[in-house]
């Protein structure tokens, strides 16, 4: 009942203009504000979904390494028991350590990771590839696939064959005090390049895991992780566990979110922190309803006395005011959801706003979540019934003093 009170006040003339106007200006302040609510968080969900594809192709869906060190020991029999675990399709072993390259005149360091022959099978690394070939060669051939950045900085020409970049590594285990003794040098040769993400393209290399470890002096069953490519990344919690249950202490497993805790937490951050500075367009807008609200008591003086004398309780009529706020809100909301999906497909349509610079992309991804609909609908009205609160509560206080004519 007090919804059709609400939506007759919502819908009629009212005697003074200056309600309309106030009323329809609160409605498009809504719009406005939930159009660039339900916008922005979507540009933000573009980009994130971007940046977890990006950071899919170098990352593995799931990831061992040693709990406390840095190099961990792992026998072929729990290899092979890896290997046959329901979804688990492939595992790659791989070797990381810092390295300092030099092309003549040229230095710069990197981290260098020794892979092998399943690391194809278990990252995407080779179809980010932009020139060359993924060939990361042999004991006796070694070679280098480097990021773009540690490409420019090692000024490496087109016609790699004639450019075989040095590598100077530390030995593992050597006390002497002649540092040249504790050094491991080798030439690699390039055969590609890959483009990903600035993090990777500006701090990584590849080479085969033999000459790294060769080089580091590390034993068979050394490793610095195993990459892990699931069958279904749905399931990985339950392959997960039954690696953690396999593996014992002293070993950490994590799923592609884990291995970039700081980077997905910053990014959440910085999409909260948007939200709740772009709701406070919604509560400047609330302003207004506070406003138009008051002024329709005012105007409806005569009908809540009327309603009162006729056993009408506060409590009612307050609830009166009060949906008539949330309709305002709501219709405000509606609107600007309606704008801003017709903005969203525009901009996947057609890229009305580009991106300048550098990037994989050259125009602002977009991504609607039902979820942030959702969360900027409850924002709304939730705003909604705090504006419309003190109005409603005068209009429950009215006193009832109807004289006969």
């Amino acid at each position: 009942m007090n919804f059709l009170f609400a939506w007759r006040y919502f819908k009629s003339k009212k005697s003074t203009n200056a309600i309309n106007i106030i009323a329809w200006v609160t409605v498009t302040a809504m719009a406005v504000g939930t159009a660039a609510l339900v916008v922005v968080l979507s540009i933000f969900n573009g980009f994130e979904g971007l940046v977890k594809t990006l950071y899919s192709s170098f990352y593995p869906d799931v990831r061992i390494t040693a709990e406390q060190q840095k190099i961990m020991l792992l026998d072929d029999a729990t290899l092979a028991k890896i290997r046959v675990l329901t979804n688990v399709t492939a595992v790659s072993m791989v070797v990381e350590e810092n390295v300092h390259l030099q092309n003549g005149d040229y230095r710069t360091n990197a981290v260098i990771k020794g892979v092998d022959e399943n690391y194809n099978k278990a990252s995407g690394v080779s179809s980010m590839v932009t020139n060359g070939q993924f060939e990361t060669g042999s004991v006796e051939t070694p070679a280098l696939v480097l990021g773009v950045g540690i490409e420019n900085a090692l000024n490496l020409m087109s016609d790699r064959a004639i450019n075989p970049v040095t590598a100077y590594l530390p030995k593992r285990g050597v006390t002497s005090s002649n540092p040249l003794e504790a050094i491991s040098t080798v030439n690699l040769q390039p055969t590609g390049s890959f483009s990903i993400q600035q993090d990777f393209d500006n701090k990584y290399v590849i080479t085969n895991i033999d000459i790294l470890k060769e080089m580091l002096g590390l034993k068979p069953n050394e490793y610095s992780s195993a990459e892990i490519k699931l069958a279904n990344v749905k399931d990985e919690k339950q392959t997960i566990a039954g690696l953690q249950k396999l593996l014992g202490k002293g070993y950490l497993v994590e799923n592609r979110y884990q291995q970039n805790r700081s980077l997905f937490a910053v990014m959440q951050l910085e999409k909260w922190a948007i939200y709740g500075i772009l709701s406070l367009i919604l509560v400047i807008a609330a302003f207004n309803m506070i406003g138009a609200l008051t002024m329709l008591v005012l105007e409806k003086e005569q009908d809540i006395q009327i309603l009162q004398a006729m056993g009408g309780s506060r409590k009612f009529i307050q609830k009166i005011f009060l949906t008539e706020g949330v309709l305002l809100a709501l219709t405000g909301s509606i609107i600007g959801i309606i704008l801003a999906l017709i903005f969203s497909y525009l901009q996947v349509k057609f890229k009305l706003i580009p991106l300048t610079g550098s990037f994989v992309i050259d125009y602002y991804p977009v991504k609607i979540l039902l979820t942030d609909i959702l969360l900027v609908i409850t924002t709304v009205i939730v705003i909604g019934l705090l504006a419309s609160w003190v109005p409603s509560v005068k209009a429950a206080r009215q006193k009832v003093s109807l004289r006969a004519q």
